[in-house]
């Protein structure tokens, strides 16, 4: 498990006013994109398996409601976990999946309007106290935004609907990055690795011994690491495989 005491170098730690105006921004993207899903399109197969695009949709919707309750519980001193039980967020998402396609649109687009005022409220809250996101797992209130950006952009390639992690946006790209890396840490299902980015983000991953270097762009790195990157052999050729069933 990654140190707390790295969370301080992530993006947004400090001030989260830039991840936030991006997040915005990635938002507005996905949902012109998604405002042209018909309905047929919705309930077909998405890059996740075994999910179809609603079933992406409504989970970024009950995503955005879980990080809105996390904030409401930081402001009154109650400590709320992102999701009530794992039972409960897969029927939510299940029969969320079954909704037309309006009713999809609608709570993607109100969902993600919850969340903003949300994070309106945090005001001039310390950013450096912790939630508890999920049992041992801790996150500085500060880095909500980056974590919701985070699924924003890569859910944002699962639906399918035209738009690769190497279309996106090169600062939302570093900064994903940076936030995968730092969960991954010292995996040990992982090969050693050292991460070097183009842009200067440099970084170990997995397990211990002598690391492979593996270069590239943000994009192609997040891509790589996320087993998100589009189906052509020549975008990964010069990549090393990661282990079967890799899900980042």
């Amino acid at each position: 498990m990654p140190s707390v005491e790295e969370q301080s170098e992530l993006p947004g730690a400090g001030d989260m006013r830039p991840i936030r105006l991006r997040k915005l921004e990635a938002t507005q993207r996905l949902l012109g994109d998604t405002i042209a899903i018909d309905e047929r399109s919705w309930q077909e197969p998405c890059h996740l398996p075994g999910w179809t695009r609603a079933h992406v949709a409504t989970h970024l919707a009950r995503n955005a409601d879980a990080f809105t309750r996390v904030a409401a519980g930081m402001m009154t001193g109650i400590n709320t976990p992102l999701y009530i039980s794992e039972r409960e967020r897969f029927n939510d998402i299940e029969r969320g999946s079954e909704r037309r396609a309006l009713d999809l649109q609608v709570d993607l687009d109100t969902s993600a309007g919850r969340l903003y005022h949300g994070l309106d409220e945090l005001g001039d809250i310390d950013g450096s106290r912790l939630v508890e996101i999920s049992p041992g797992r801790k996150l500085r209130i500060d880095l909500l935004p980056l974590a919701r950006l985070r699924e924003v952009a890569l859910h944002h390639v699962d639906l399918a609907c035209g738009f690769t992690v190497l279309d996106m946006d090169d600062d939302i790209a570093r900064w994903v990055l940076e936030w995968t890396c730092y969960w991954i840490g010292d995996d040990p299902r992982l090969a050693p690795l050292q991460i070097e980015s183009t842009s200067g983000f440099h970084t170990r991953l997995g397990g211990t011994g002598r690391p492979t270097a593996v270069g590239g762009s943000d994009a192609l790195l997040l891509g790589w690491l996320t087993n998100r990157l589009p189906d052509d052999p020549s975008v990964a050729k010069t990549l090393p495989a990661l282990p079967e069933g890799w899900w980042a």
